[in-house]
Parts: structure tokens; sequence; C-alpha cells
């Protein structure tokens, strides 16, 4: 007989009395006043369930993150004492490590002015020269770094060792210069040749994609072409240890490359050619939009996922030849082997595909994977994560801004809370028969397959919208189609290939990857074709982006019910991205392109010279899908000799002044005027002139909330900002007549690695 009085229900809580009394209604007053407190001790309770043990390492690098993520808001470059503050922040945390309340908060502290050190003194050691203004034919010596073979024309860095022009002295560490196809010079040789050098491509308009930030980190200070003969001289010394190695490494690419030439051909063999060597060269241009409209552009870089699969299949390939052997399966711990191998092949495979920055987070993610095996741990956990990001921010935090660490971590982060939360066992209950025979068809894996693509192409839409302007709304059918031939036939085939080449049995592993991509470009193309398959979306600025990074982390760290606040920010972001209202204008750094929003809501292009690539990102940051040559874009432009105008959405006069005689009737009709000289004093219309646009790049103009007639203007380079490698204009005295330097991109288009993805 149980003892009468208060009963405990499970909660810890007293349920009430036994025997049980006639119930009683409360009153309103009463239920509000019993629900807050104890939404308030189920709130507390959480918050101390996040702040368990183990529970404080996957957010430093979060904090270390955000203090990179402060640096590079600046508008100049922090001084070296910076250092300073964070040996300080460092001191308090362990002074502080017995005293557990106040010891996160020191520890975040922390780590985020660690991180915002680091990425200091990181672009500190990287300092050199960026070149600031166009120089026309300049003599340069020096030997060759890197070669890209690209589908139309060569491209190769240059050391440079001597470096003359007239009338003005420049010291360049690196330059990147574009050649015809198939007349690039060999790495390691010691060249010397004339070229036209340009300053690094600023973004096209504010918010999009810095690539003078890139090269900047890669050492880069200008870029251009070759004019004339490329002449091979002999060097002032043999260019070093590191040269010699780049060279090795290129001469075996190449080799591999003319192997598989042999057998393939056309999208085959550059793909090929792609997976294994990271020469991504010679995809034709649909082949090329059709993999990354369906979702599977992501194969054409090496990333996370080639390295897993070079990692994976080495691992059970080495553990299944082992294990053949039982004296060695008995007594030694062949699991552990078998990582090593792993890890060795993942490092070749990193020298072999050039160890490029994507290439290099990639492998140290595996390397911390396979470690964990062999030192007895958990592979996949929160912890391997956050180690792995904190290898690749410390050595690299350039890397945080850069799109495919962005994609890459969030989809393993969304990737390892599916496998932390508990994967379900799909398809293998034992109440279930028809399920259990699923199960052994494969049932089980097609699902998770599904899952874990639904769960990466989640969390890299944010990032894909914001840097691309697309989504894949068909992603997913894309990756369940091809990645399993992809895994299971194509990369399999390529390492066999490369261990059969030695012996010249490689043909037949070239055809097995023939066949396997062939299918994933079937697979590309049918899903680009499905209705819908193309989603764009308009450009937005970095605040929902923060939004919704901030959402994926709480939705992926977080383990009690306070991780579905991380969705509710996601889908603020969601809308806050959506309400960006579009530009009204557009002018480009030289302002000989300028596209206006028209009463039909659509851009309208005046342009003065030919610059696809700008006009093509213009169009893809505004979700439309017309090309640079379409005859739309012209419809409402009147030109004459002197200049182009165009009637705005506001019903207002936008004026191109291509010279000086037009400016005068420019300055009393129009509502702005742009041009690429200096603009008379006491013009009555808006003026982008030629000192603007030198001082402060490609312009976006909105028109002020209240007002019809001013704008609101955004810069590249307002006049506050100054970095390494975006440094501010020279003062420069002008005067009316004077033209703007033309600023036409030189093989502006980026490489595909620059922007590629990783999943």
């Amino acid at each position: 007989m149980p003892e009468r009085g208060r009963a405990r229900d499970r909660t810890g809580g007293y349920a009430g009395t036994w025997p049980p009394r006639k119930a009683v209604a409360a009153s309103p007053s009463q239920v509000s006043s019993g629900a807050l407190p104890a939404l308030a001790a189920r709130l507390r309770g959480w918050l101390r369930a996040e702040a368990g043990p183990g529970r404080l390492l996957p957010w430093v690098p979060v904090a270390f993150g955000a203090g990179i993520a402060i640096y590079f808001a600046a508008d100049h470059e922090p001084i070296a004492w910076v250092v300073v503050p964070t040996a300080a922040f460092l001191c308090l945390a362990a002074l502080l490590l017995r005293r557990h309340r106040l010891f996160p908060a020191a520890v975040m502290i922390a780590a985020i002015a660690a991180g915002f050190a680091v990425a200091t003194m990181n672009t500190a050691r990287m300092a050199h020269v960026v070149l600031k203004r166009s120089m026309y034919s300049p003599m340069l010596k020096g030997f060759v770094e890197t070669r890209e073979v690209r589908e139309r024309t060569d491209r190769f860095v240059l050391r440079v060792v001597q470096m003359s022009a007239r009338r003005r002295h420049v010291e360049l560490d690196r330059v990147r210069l574009s050649v015809r196809k198939g007349t690039a010079p060999p790495v390691g040789s010691f060249v010397e040749l004339k070229a036209r050098l340009q300053p690094p491509l600023t973004p096209v308009r504010p918010g999009s994609y810095d690539f003078a930030r890139d090269m900047y980190f890669q050492g880069i200070g200008a870029s251009g072409f070759v004019m004339g003969a490329i002449k091979i001289v002999g060097p002032p010394d043999g260019g070093g240890m590191a040269l010699r190695y780049a060279a090795l490494m290129q001469e075996l690419r190449d080799a591999i490359d003319a192997r598989i030439r042999l057998v393939l051909s056309g999208d085959s063999r550059a793909i090929a050619t792609a997976l294994l060597t990271g020469r991504r060269d010679a995809i034709t241009t649909p082949v090329n939009d059709a993999m990354f409209i369906s979702g599977l552009g992501h194969v054409l870089s090496i990333s996370g996922y080639h390295m897993a699969v070079v990692a994976g299949v080495i691992f059970f390939a080495v553990r299944a030849l082992l294990a053949l052997i039982p004296a060695l399966t008995a007594a030694f711990p062949i699991k552990k082997w078998s990582a090593a191998a792993a890890l060795a092949a993942a490092a070749f495979y990193l020298l072999l595909s050039g160890s490029e920055v994507a290439t290099q987070r990639s492998f140290f993610m595996t390397a911390v994977v396979l470690i964990a095996v062999m030192v007895d741990r958990r592979a996949i956990t929160f912890r391997t994560l956050a180690v792995a990001a904190m290898i690749v921010l410390a050595i690299a935090p350039q890397a945080l801004v850069h799109p495919s660490f962005q994609m890459s971590f969030a989809a393993t982060l969304g990737l390892v809370a599916l496998v932390q939360i508990g994967m379900p066992k799909l398809l293998a209950t034992p109440d279930h028969s028809l399920t259990a025979r699923a199960a052994l068809w494969g049932g089980r894996e097609i699902v998770t397959l599904a899952l874990a693509s639904l769960v990466a192409g989640l969390a890299t839409t944010p990032y894909a919208a914001f840097h691309f302007h697309r989504v894949t709304p068909y992603g997913v059918i894309a990756n369940l189609l091809a990645m399993p031939v992809v895994s299971a036939l194509v990369m399999p085939a390529g390492l066999l290939g490369l261990a059969a080449m030695p012996f010249g049995f490689d043909g037949v592993f070239w055809r097995l990857m023939d066949f396997g991509i062939e299918w994933m470009i079937a697979v590309a193309q049918w899903v680009t074709a499905l209705p819908g398959a193309i989603g764009r979306m308009a450009a937005f600025g970095a605040g929902p982006l923060i939004a919704a990074t901030a959402g994926i982390i709480l939705l992926g760290l977080l383990r009690t019910p306070l991780r579905w606040s991380g969705a509710a920010i996601i889908g603020l972001a969601i809308a806050w991205s959506l309400a960006v209202p579009p530009p009204d204008m557009l002018v480009s750094a030289d302002g000989r392109n300028v596209a206006v929003r028209g009463g039909d809501g659509r851009l309208h292009l005046i342009s003065a010279g030919k610059d696809a690539f700008t006009v093509r990102e213009w169009l893809a940051a505004d979700a439309d899908g017309r090309g640079p040559a379409d005859p739309s874009l012209a419809e409402g432009v009147s030109c004459d000799e002197a200049g182009c105008v165009v009637k705005a959405s506001g019903g207002g006069i936008v004026a191109l002044a291509l010279r000086p005689d037009a400016m005068e009737d420019d300055c009393l009709r129009a509502e702005v005027m742009v041009t690429a000289w200096q603009a008379p004093e006491g013009c009555r219309a808006q003026v982008v002139d030629q000192e603007r646009l030198r001082r402060e790049g490609a312009l976006v103009l909105r028109r002020a909330s209240g007002s019809a007639k001013s704008f609101v203007v955004d810069a590249v380079r307002p006049d506050h900002v100054d970095r390494p490698w975006s440094p501010a204009a020279a003062d420069k005295p002008a005067s009316v007549g004077d033209r703007a330097e033309p600023a036409r991109p030189i093989d502006a288009t980026p490489a595909v690695d620059n922007l590629q993805v990783d999943d």
C-alpha cells in the first residue's frame, strides 16, 4: 500500500496529493503566474545543459572566426600592437580557469581577440606592393611559379626578379599574366618579357566578391597580358628548392594529363584531369554551366568530398588487404595502419592537385579525422570539426571570407549534426519485413544519401545565393543520381589509373572514368533542362548572410530545444534578404558602363566599352537571366557621338557624356550625369565624374526615401576605407578636360577555383 502524501512526477516536481482531490479550475492570472516561472526554469535548465562539460570547445572557432570577420570589416589596417591585448585576454582566461562562471566568457573574448590579432599579423606578413595605376610596357624578368591551361588562354604567375619601366619605378613581387593558348612557359623557367599590367580587379559593384583581396593574399600585385614573345634565358640563380619542387609537380601533372589524353577527349578528359590534378582547363561552357546549375559544380574542384573519397578508398583497400593475413589481424592494429596509409595518400593528393587553399582546408579536415582514428578517438564529432576549423583559420585567416570555406564548413556542420543527433536506422526495423528487405537492397543507403544531400544543400544555400546569386532547386536529385557513381566508379578508377601508370595498364581505368563522367554530365544536363532548374537570387548585403550563418551555427551546435532559435533567425534572414531594395543605377569603375533601372523594372545598359564580365555580374546580381549581348538591354537608350541618355524609373534622365562638349547640355537636362572626364563646376545634375570614380571605384545609386531627385550612393571603396588590397587613391589634382585612365579588366574572368565550393 503506497504511503499517502505527495507523489513526485517524472520531472522531479510534485504532481499533487494521493488520493486525488476534486479538480479546481484555475483563473487566467494563476495560469500565467505559474507558467512564466516554469518557462524560466526550463530555459535555465537548457542553458545549464548547453554550458555543460565539453560544450565550450566547438564555440571557440566560432569566436575566433568572429574576430577575423571584425578584422576584415575594419576601415583601416590595425596596428601590430593588437597582440598585446590578445595576450592579456589569454592570461585572464588562464587565471579564471577554476572560476567556472567567468571562464567561458573569458575564453570567448580571448578567442575573438586572437582571431583579430592573427588576421592582422598574417596581413603584415604577406605585405607587398599592389599596383595602383596601369603600366603599358614594363620589362619583366623572373621565374615562372605556376601555370594554368585554360579553355581560351593560358595564364601563369611570374615571380619578378627585375622590373624596369619608363618614368615609373614600381617593385612588384608577383604578377599574373595571360598569354595565347599553348604558349605559357614551363614552370621553373626564367623568362624575360614585356607586359601590360593593370591593378588587381576590384569588385564590379559594392558588395560583390573582391578578387583583389584574393590576389593580395596570393602575393600577386598586378595582372595583365604578355606583349610580344617570351624569352627563356639563363637564371641568375637556381630559383630555390620551392621552385624546383613546383616544376617537378607540374611535370607530373602534365604527364598524367598526357596519358589521359591518349584515351579520353573533350569534356570527359577535362573533368578527369580536373579530378586528379586540379587543372580545370578545357571544360566547355555548356557543360560547365550545366554542372553548376544542377548543383554538381562542386565535383569540378578538389574539395572535402574528393579528399574524403581518396582517403576512404585507400583506408578500406589497405585494411581489406591486411585482413587477409590472420597473423596481422590478431596481433597488430591494422585499422591504425590503414589510417596512416590513407593520410599519406591524402597528402600526396594534396601535393598533386596544387595545394590550393581550398584543397589545404580539405586535407586538414581529413587529417584530423584520420589522426582521431589512429589515437582511438571518435572521428566524426564537433570537436574534430572545431580542431580542423581552428587549424585552417590559424594558417590562412583570409579563408573565412572565401565562399569555399563558408560552404564547406556549413555543409560539414550540418552533416556532423545529422550524425550526432542519431541518423535514423532507416528501413531496418525487425517489425517490418518490407522495410528490412528494402534495407538489404540498399534502401537505407539511398535514404541516408538523400538526407545528407538535403542537409548539405540547405546549409550551403545562403552562401550560394550571396556569392553566386543562384540556388539549385534540384540539387538533391542531381547529387542522388550522380554522386554514387562518382564515389564508387569515377574516383576509384582514377586512383587505380594513377597506380597503374608506371606499368602501362592505366588505359582501362581511364575508360571506366569516362563511363562515370558521361553519366554525371548526362545527369547535369537532364536536371538543367527541368522546369525551374535555374534558380536566381538578387544580391543582398552581408547582414542577411551573417544572420543566416548565426542561425546555422545555433541549429548545428546547440543540443537542447534552444537550437530552434536558429531556425527563427534563418527565417528572419530570408525575409531580410528578400526585402533589400534593388539598385536604381550601377556605374563601372572606368565610367564606361552604366546600368539604369527603367520603368519596366529591368536594367538598361549604356555602354561605351566591351566589358562583358562586368555586365554579366550586374545582371546576375539583379536575378536577371539575360546575357551581356541581349538586345533588350539597349531598349530606350539613345546615343550619338557625344554621349548617351536613357530615362530612369523615376522619370528623370541619366546621361553618359563621352565628350567634353556634351557635358554642358547634360548638366542642364539630366538628373544624373556620368562621365570619364572632369565635370565643370556648377553642374545641376548629380555628377559621377573622373575624380569620384578614381577615388571610390564602382558605384551603386538608390533613390533616397522621400525624395525623387536625390540618390544614396554606395561605393566599392568609400573615402574612409584604406586596406592593403584596396588602397585609397592618392590625391591628384584634376582639371576640366582631363579624362580618366581606362580601367578595363584584363582577363578578368576568374578561374573556376577562385570561387569554387566544397561539400
